[in-house]
């Protein structure tokens, strides 16, 4: 009879460098609004028929503030999961 061994590997997740987490904390807040001006900004841009390097910087900054906001809300609700996080 043959037997297998699993070991267990704690993968972390990798994120790309554009959605690293700076030092300073912004605010729920600030963060919606933010993502409110970048969304208005696409909706302009395409209204301009702008070129696909800007769409795409804009999606690119939409992506990242939409990030930003999951973990501040991570925080704001959940201040345990912050801490484990880190620790990982």
């Amino acid at each position: 009879m043959m037997t297998t061994e699993m070991q267990s590997i704690v993968l972390r997740p990798v994120v790309p460098s554009r959605f690293r987490r700076g030092s300073k904390r912004v605010t729920v807040e600030a963060l919606m609004q933010e993502i409110g001006d970048l969304t208005a900004d696409r909706q302009r841009l395409r209204d301009r028929q702008a070129a696909p390097a800007k769409l795409e910087r804009n999606r690119i900054q939409l992506a990242r503030k939409q990030w930003q906001l999951s973990h501040a809300l991570i925080e704001r609700y959940l201040p345990g999961a912050a801490d484990d996080e880190r620790a990982a």
